[in-house]
């Protein structure tokens, strides 16, 4: 997994400038009560097994404090963390690593539970020809953060936002007129982007199979309107089943043979991973 190729580094960097003034502001008042040129080690454990995610948030917390703060990692994003595991030791100004702990922490076990959520569900369905897809359901202002670590479980992005891609649910149907009508349209104004149309019954699956869509969502399609939706599509268009999907249902999803499965859980509920940081002599 090579986040520099995913989320470009001054982007982590504005968000981590905000997230250490919305919790240091203009000062870290506990933090004073430790002398300024006081030097201290610290390490980070796991409390749990996990899917790690979010190593350049956390060190670029400590490079906007004190970038001669050492980090030394031993695991890398999208690793297994099992029960108790070191996962880096820290060295530098204690004011600094008290100051950046929380901040760093929330980002580090915030993207960790959505890989660890994502893997969880990627290893139910690791024999099928499918693929797990996350949703737009993210975290407000985080979601570049969390599409990166669906990817370090295991998982494969959706659409990023409504610029990529085109997604046509019931309201823009209506105000266009017609499942035809709306893909039409569509495909007149961008030709080159992906078109998928979300449908809820077999009779708007019929409509959307006469159109020029790449994908058809079927929302909230029972298991026997799934398989009737892949017996009669026949390959012609990739299907991708959404609504009422979670960690009990997602096999039985899986298994009527479509294309794809989109899972708003793998970003919206997530757990964050218990992590902990501790100085040490």
């Amino acid at each position: 997994m090579t986040i520099q190729n995913f989320i470009p580094a001054n982007f982590i960097a504005s968000q981590v400038k905000l997230s250490l003034l919305e919790d240091i502001g203009q000062q870290d008042l506990t933090a004073d009560l430790i002398p300024a040129n006081a030097l201290a080690k610290a390490r980070l454990i796991s409390r749990q097994e996990a899917v790690l995610c979010g190593r350049d948030w956390f060190n670029e917390v400590f490079k906007q404090l004190d970038p001669n703060i050492d980090i030394n990692w031993f695991f890398n994003d999208a690793d297994q963390l099992r029960e108790n595991a070191v996962i880096c030791e820290l060295s530098g100004n204690a004011r600094a690593l008290l100051s950046g702990e929380r901040t760093a922490m929330n980002f580090l076990q915030t993207f960790s539970g959505t890989a660890t959520q994502t893997k969880r569900y990627t290893d139910i369905i690791k024999d099928l020809p499918v693929k797990l897809l996350d949703t737009r359901k993210t975290l407000p202002g985080l979601r570049l953060g969390q599409k990166y670590a669906v990817r370090c479980g295991g998982g494969v992005n959706h659409r990023f936002g409504l610029y990529d891609a085109i997604l046509i649910k019931e309201n823009h149907i209506l105000a266009a007129g017609s499942i035809t009508a709306a893909v039409t349209q569509a495909k007149v104004l961008h030709p080159n982007v992906s078109i998928e149309i979300e449908v809820e019954t077999m009779d708007e699956l019929q409509q959307a199979l006469g159109t020029a869509a790449d994908i058809i969502l079927l929302d909230n399609f029972s298991l026997e309107m799934l398989r009737d939706a892949v017996r009669v599509t026949q390959g012609k268009v990739a299907l991708e089943a959404s609504g009422g999907v979670n960690i009990d249902t997602l096999r039985a999803i899986a298994e009527t043979g479509v294309d794809r499965i989109s899972v708003g859980q793998l970003t919206k509920d997530l757990l964050s991973v218990d992590l902990s940081m501790r100085f040490i002599d």
